[in-house]
């Protein structure tokens, strides 16, 4: 879609490596200028900042003839989002698309997971998307249209093990995702959320300590985080201008669209529900229809395309 983002400018948060180096690219290769945002710390968010890698990634971006500028702020920090926003009306006079794709990991079993592990990831992915969104929100009211694209996971709409506050992180940004569609609607101003199914340095982090873990890494590793940017640039786009409020995936080549909990069954009664009559009736009557103990790896079971 070369052209399809000519003249507008797009902060892509965790921008300096993986997805969110891919969308900036792609973002730029389209015609936006783009601000580079991350951190450059660790995976696990607890390790001093580098913007190296985003320097590299506006390097590139201006070899390739495009406008790009590199900014080193938490998403994490009210502030800090405030001043990434600020950097993109003072260098290119205003902000049109938001990508919150900035992340850590602190996978650990629920029964072993700190409370720093859980505040930590709820602070970068769910606090973060909040921060940046909501910092963009006062300039995409003004000017009537704006974008956001935010990085949920399979982990969160689906299951993962080990990934409680990851999980929690990811759906929660879902919903945020679709509170902001509906919020800011009336601006012209959409709202959707990506599951990406990529190789990157935090899936990079998975064990391997069985078979079964060993395949299932195989098969991650096949997944190039460049194939997700086309989409998202399609998304901020003015083709995407009626898309809001969606849940998508991309997976190399597949594009898919995810369901959104809706009620599946009833049950009712004139006389009221006592404990006794809950479990002889609904839990029987419901039980066909419960959800069994799923992870991402069950439903997703074939080759990536």
């Amino acid at each position: 879609m070369a052209g399809s983002m000519e003249g507008k400018v797009v902060l892509v948060t965790g921008g300096g490596r993986g997805v969110g180096r891919g969308i900036a690219l792609d973002m730029a290769r389209a015609g936006a200028s783009v601000i580079v945002n991350d951190l450059g710390g660790s995976i696990r968010g607890d390790d001093g900042a580098d913007v190296s890698p985003a320097q590299q990634v506006v390097d590139e971006i201006k070899k390739l003839g495009g406008k790009a500028v590199v900014d080193g702020h938490s998403v994490a920090d009210w502030a800090g989002a405030q001043a990434m926003v600020r950097a993109a009306i003072d260098n290119f006079g205003r902000i049109d698309a938001v990508v919150n794709n900035a992340g850590i990991l602190r996978d650990v079993l629920f029964h072993k997971m700190e409370e720093a592990d859980f505040d930590a990831v709820i602070a970068v992915h769910l606090k973060g998307s909040f921060n940046v969104s909501r910092a963009a929100a006062p300039h995409f009211r003004k000017q009537g249209s704006g974008a956001y694209v935010h990085m949920t996971s399979t982990s969160g709409l689906i299951g993962n093990f080990g990934q409680a506050n990851y999980s929690a992180a990811k759906l929660g940004i879902a919903a945020l995702s679709k509170s902001i569609a509906l919020d800011m609607q009336r601006f012209n101003v959409r709202s959707n959320a990506i599951a990406p199914f990529a190789w990157t340095r935090m899936v990079g982090t998975i064990p391997e300590n069985t078979p079964e873990q060993r395949k299932r890494v195989e098969g991650l590793k096949k997944l190039l985080p460049e194939r997700i940017a086309p989409f998202v640039v399609a998304l901020c786009s003015d083709a995407g201008a009626t898309v809001t409020g969606q849940i998508f995936g991309v997976r190399n080549n597949e594009i898919f669209l995810f369901s959104q909990p809706r009620p599946i069954r009833s049950a009712r009664t004139d006389a009221g529900w006592t404990p006794e009559t809950i479990a002889a009736h609904v839990f029987p009557m419901f039980r066909h229809d419960f959800y069994p103990l799923d992870c991402s790896g069950d439903i997703f079971t074939w080759d990536p395309v």
